[in-house]
């Protein structure tokens, strides 16, 4: 098996793409008003699906977490420690939620948590000075 790219089940899929694309820089692939948008990040894919979609293609339902939510995070990492707040201040003037502002953890890494508009958290991080 060879790793295609990785998804996500979202409630409202014209705000999720405008983050991702408008705050986060990714390439956008479809329509944002279609069933499945694919954008792309530094070649790979990732894979926006409406859960209503999924759950009548599945014909079962699903629970979803609410607010921000712990279950994975999505990882991105920058050149250096500046670069880490900076992008940390850039996404925040953009609208994403701070979740952890940039500190620097004891195993030498910059690192910051914002969350988009579902509550997904999103790691901006370095580990060069």
């Amino acid at each position: 098996m060879k790793l295609d790219g990785f998804g996500i089940f979202v409630k409202d899929m014209s705000v999720m793409v405008s983050f991702y694309r408008d705050v986060l820089g990714f390439e956008i692939k479809e329509e944002v008003n279609t069933d499945n948008v694919y954008l792309i990040k530094d070649g790979t894919l990732f894979l926006l699906y409406r859960r209503s979609d999924f759950e009548q293609m599945t014909k079962k339902s699903f629970s979803y977490a609410n607010d921000i939510n712990g279950h994975y995070e999505i990882a991105l990492s920058v050149e250096n420690y500046a670069a880490v707040d900076d992008t940390f201040n850039e996404v925040i003037s953009k609208g994403a939620v701070i979740f952890l502002k940039p500190t620097t953890e004891p195993w030498g890494q910059r690192t910051c948590y914002i969350a988009d508009p579902e509550g997904n958290l999103i790691e901006i991080g370095s580990f060069k000075k």
